[in-house]
């Protein structure tokens, strides 16, 4: 089954996202945020991003464990949010709420505190800011039994940001379609994890991939992070002798190692893995794969608390990533991640001189 059928099918399906006092999660990837950031547009932001990789509105069911209710809604790669049917209130549940059985929680804690707080290095690990044109969809406001109702008629949207001005785009030339940015590997391992079909990158290897991850998936689900990148390493050990080092699904089963590498808290050897993957990517002429793992690696590489280590992998992540964004592709239309980089690279730079000092 080729990967473009998992994607249409993946796109037919509504992404599940849980929002609880805690965090959230989608489609099983953890949401991280600065803190002070509200958890709604976190959400909101990924979900945007999700849309743009895609290149496509994409359906989501909102989970909303603190208001109480669980909100449909359809999120498109311009940011515009619609409901798609009526909020319905979650039945109550006494004591914490915990994630169901089959959705992933927030990885281990790296660099010394919880997610979304700062690391060991004293920076918050960043997100992506509400952009300006954004405002906040509160899944909580619309009020159960207030006799709202959802807007589902075609072309009724509710936009992020609440009131637009009337005739603030008048004579407006619409903007160019930007290249779709791809997400990055750990979050769509993450989601395939909790596919109900898995599918593979090839029609010959397909049953590789499914036989390797049911086993990988069965390991996180029991909280067995250890076990499951024993079993992913065997996995990759076992296809490589038969599809060779480089064949698509290896590739596939790499990027697998890295993303249950960053759960069990080895963030380099996760960087390590995803760098090397962008690389061969990159050799293959595939910018987009090449630059999700490269935000993969990105994603590993800030995990790192200690400045020294941290520079060391920080000057191999942008030889790769500026090598990528000087071509084209999403690379190169997505420069602002790239500058965060680089800005980080100065801070570590800044600490690591005062620790010698």
């Amino acid at each position: 089954m080729s990967r473009l059928s998992f994607e249409k099918r993946r796109a037919d399906r509504p992404v599940q996202v849980r929002v609880s006092a805690t965090g959230a999660s989608v489609a099983g990837a953890p949401v991280l945020r600065t803190p002070g950031d509200d958890i709604h547009d976190a959400v909101l932001n990924h979900l945007r991003d999700l849309a743009t990789s895609h290149g496509a509105p994409i359906r989501a069911t909102i989970h909303d464990d603190a208001a109480g209710c669980l909100v449909p809604l359809e999120i498109s790669p311009d940011g515009t949010t619609r409901m798609t049917g009526e909020p319905t209130r979650l039945p109550p549940a006494p004591g914490t709420v915990q994630p169901p059985r089959g959705v992933f929680g927030p990885p281990p804690i790296m660099g010394g505190g919880p997610v979304g707080a700062p690391s060991a290095e004293g920076e918050p690990i960043p997100v992506r800011k509400p952009r300006a044109a954004s405002g906040t969809v509160n899944f909580r406001k619309p009020k159960l039994g207030s006799g709202h109702k959802a807007d589902s008629e075609p072309g009724s949207e509710l936009a992020l940001g609440a009131k637009a001005a009337p005739g603030l785009a008048l004579g407006a030339k619409p903007a160019p379609e930007p290249e779709p940015i791809p997400p990055s590997r750990f979050d769509a391992i993450a989601e395939e994890m909790l596919a109900e079909v898995p599918v593979g990158e090839t029609a010959d290897g397909a049953e590789v991939w499914t036989a390797a991850l049911a086993r990988v998936g069965d390991a996180v689900r029991d909280g067995e992070v250890e076990r499951a990148a024993e079993l992913a390493s065997r996995a990759v050990a076992k296809a490589s002798g038969a599809l060779g080092p480089r064949h698509p699904e290896v590739l596939h089963l790499r990027e697998l190692c890295a993303y249950i590498a960053y759960l069990t808290g080895d963030p380099a050897r996760a960087f390590d893995l995803s760098l090397d993957l962008a690389r061969k990517r990159a050799e293959s002429g595939d910018p987009a794969a090449a630059y999700s793992n490269v935000r993969s690696a990105a994603t590993a590489w800030r995990a790192v608390g200690d400045a020294e280590q941290a520079l060391r992998m920080g000057r191999e992540l942008l030889d790769v990533w500026t090598a990528l964004a000087a071509k084209p592709g999403p690379a190169a239309s997505d420069p602002r991640p790239l500058e965060s980089a680089h800005t980080r690279m100065t801070r570590l730079a800044a600490r690591a001189a005062a620790a010698e000092a």
